[in-house]
């Protein structure tokens, strides 16, 4: 049994380092967004209560995420908890809450966030966060406000409709308060008032959902008008390396026309 299994871990990691070779042999996406789903379903599967499979979802991310640092991308956008999820049963939010409080805190101590320089940004509005919650998110904000090299948005009490519907506000007072015309309003005048704005590539060029289901669940709705969609049947704490690499190479090989 043991030889069975050295033997099949030696095959999946020479796979590995082909397939992180031929990834790194091509120019990779700039921005790659994740909508982290089917921690709940993974859990159930197992007869444990919701909150576990977070917690190991959280995990996968630390490694995803150092993952795509260490293979280069620039900016990654992690999909953690959207204004319906806040609807979920105050137990489940709950332990969501105070699981994205704990790495909040655990990221502003991370030598992988400094060492790599990351800007980490929080998207979505966080007026609907319990203030200890969302005093750790700014903390970790305003540590890393100094980075640029790379870009960790954590998109939490999001969602892309509340975004448009923000900017939508956001521009109509500055035309009510005389500072912008109706004439002057085109797609850049939106574009800076969204939550991304200010990062250099704000437009995922590739997003990948995980758990097999098949839609983007009000997420990144202005910025996903042309990014790849990929959708992976596995939940999120079954995603490893190896499936965001297959996800990648997919990108490569597909021909981005926008429209044209």
């Amino acid at each position: 049994m043991l030889g069975r299994l050295l033997k099949l871990f030696g095959v999946y990691w020479i796979y590995e380092r082909w397939l992180r070779h031929v990834v790194l042999s091509r120019p990779l996406p700039k921005h790659i967004a994740i909508i982290v789903d089917g921690n709940r379903r993974w859990a159930t599967r197992r007869g444990w209560p919701p909150w576990v499979g977070h917690r190991y979802g959280a995990d996968r991310l630390e490694e995803i995420l150092e993952d795509t640092l260490k293979i280069g991308v620039e900016t990654i956008t992690l999909f953690a908890l959207s204004t319906e999820n806040m609807r979920r049963k105050p137990e489940e939010v709950g332990a969501l809450l105070s699981l994205i409080k704990d790495r909040a805190e655990k990221l502003e101590r991370s030598n992988l966030i400094h060492s790599y320089k990351v800007r980490v940004r929080v998207l979505g509005r966080k007026e609907m966060l319990p203030s200890d919650v969302r005093a750790a998110l700014e903390r970790l904000e305003r540590k890393t406000s100094g980075y640029s090299r790379h870009f960790l948005n954590i998109a939490v009490a999001y969602g892309g409709r509340s975004e448009i519907l923000d900017a939508v506000r956001s521009i109509a007072l500055k035309v009510k308060n005389g500072l912008l015309s109706v004439e002057q309003i085109d797609e850049k005048t939106v574009e800076e008032s969204l939550y991304t704005r200010g990062l250099p590539h704000p437009e995922p060029e590739l997003i990948i959902r995980t758990s097999g289901e098949v839609r983007i669940s009000n997420f990144l709705l202005w910025q996903s008008a042309y990014s790849e969609l990929i959708f992976i049947d596995v939940n999120f704490p079954d995603f490893r390396f190896i499936d965001l690499l297959r996800a990648i190479r997919t990108f490569q090989q597909r021909s981005r026309r926008f429209g044209l």
